[in-house]
């Protein structure tokens, strides 16, 4: 079995996935993207594609070594990302092949359910109460909320006050036994998150997420230390080698995202090494259906795994959603807040390609918004 046809497809809202058929009509199905540098990474698809083209597919782990390590430049956004749309479609092939699960190819389930979380906006308290109590509602034991949007580079009184009041909004919707997550974003300077962590602390995070940009690592050593709630980070880390400052910074819970670190293979060695450090796995998927099939494949398998995001109904999905382009939404389906395990091979999903064909190239590259200051400056998005 070789490997004769790498596809790729761009796809509402803005979405990149992969196709890898191999020349006995075995298909797998990956999600190689950066959000608004879709056409980017498409392009090193297609430059990755010759290491693959004629190969055998179920040389996973030798294919992934020569993606990442077999040129002089390595790592980044854009490569790690190509790299871990292919991964995922290897171990798609993989399952299909040998009729089994990813998870089961990983070393077999240590869980039967997936718990996961889902997103909530916003600008006011009692706009953050309506939404969480909807998704109360609809099951979720969890959710996740901005902060904010552009922020001081120093909070003023009043800026602590409005993080504060919808952070407390949230908590009374939810009473004590369910969690909301807070996500900074990397918008708050080193200062600005010390500042304002100990403010959180009486409504009880479950975490908050990049208090700091990737390229402030360095400073999270000394915000774990005065940070009274548990703090996350790794969306914007891409390999072993970004997330580990981290992990010695003392981090909670890391957030590796499997269609930008790697893939499979990639971020179940994260979690590993996550692990020796009692860190909590968490993985980072406000993507597609491939995406999220693929965190939940290393969710059922792993066992320091935490709670799973992912982007069904949310706000931002303009256009189409992760089940529009399944031929059967049912393994996504949720379960009182949580994903159940599945014994179907592969991934576990079955990508409607009528619909991904169809839906190619007919939206623009997504770009993220720029965001000013009152005065003109550069605000952090």
């Amino acid at each position: 079995m070789k490997i004769s046809r790498i596809e790729t497809f761009a796809v509402p809202p803005r979405w990149l996935l992969c196709r890898v058929e191999t020349d006995d009509g075995v298909v797998g199905w990956g999600e190689p993207v950066v959000e608004g540098r879709a056409a980017t990474v498409r392009t090193a698809v297609h430059e990755l594609s010759e290491l693959l083209v004629g190969q055998d597919p179920l040389r996973i782990e030798d294919h992934w070594q020569t993606m990442t390590k077999g040129s002089f430049y390595r790592g980044g956004p854009v490569l790690s990302s190509a790299v871990s749309g292919l991964d995922q479609a290897l171990w798609d092939i993989a399952g299909k092949v040998y009729g089994a699960p990813v998870h089961q190819l990983l070393g077999g389930p240590v869980r039967d359910r997936v718990r996961a979380y889902t997103w909530v906006g916003g600008d006011e308290p009692t706009q953050i109460a309506e939404a969480v109590r909807e998704q109360v509602e609809a099951g979720f034991t969890a959710v996740k909320m901005n902060a904010s949007g552009r922020m001081n580079r120093l909070a003023t009184t009043r800026d602590i006050a409005e993080v504060v009041s919808r952070a407390a909004a949230a908590r009374e919707a939810l009473g004590d036994d369910r969690d909301f997550a807070v996500d900074f974003h990397g918008r708050f300077t080193a200062a600005n998150a010390a500042k304002l962590l100990p403010h959180l602390a009486p409504y009880n995070p479950l975490f908050v997420e990049e208090p700091v940009l990737p390229e402030y690592t360095h400073r999270l050593r000394d915000l774990v230390a005065g940070s009274p709630v548990p703090l996350a980070t790794g969306e914007r880390l891409f390999s072993r080698t970004d997330v580990l400052p981290a992990l010695t910074a003392g981090v909670a819970v890391i957030q590796p995202d499997l269609s930008h670190a790697g893939g499979i293979s990639e971020v179940r060695r994260i979690a590993s090494l996550a692990e020796t450090f009692d860190v909590l796995l968490a993985p980072h998927c406000p993507l597609g259906p491939v995406s999220l099939a693929a965190s939940l494949q290393v969710a059922f398998s792993t066992p320091n795994f935490l709670i799973q995001e992912q982007s069904i109904g949310i706000h931002y999905n303009v256009g189409a959603g992760p089940l529009d382009y399944l031929a059967d939404p049912t393994p996504l389906d949720f379960h009182e807040g949580h994903f159940l395990r599945s014994a179907a091979p592969g991934l576990g999903i079955d990508v409607d390609e009528r619909a991904v064909r169809a839906a190619d190239d007919t939206v623009e590259d997504w770009h993220n918004p720029i965001w000013r200051h009152a005065d003109g400056s550069f605000a952090e998005w």
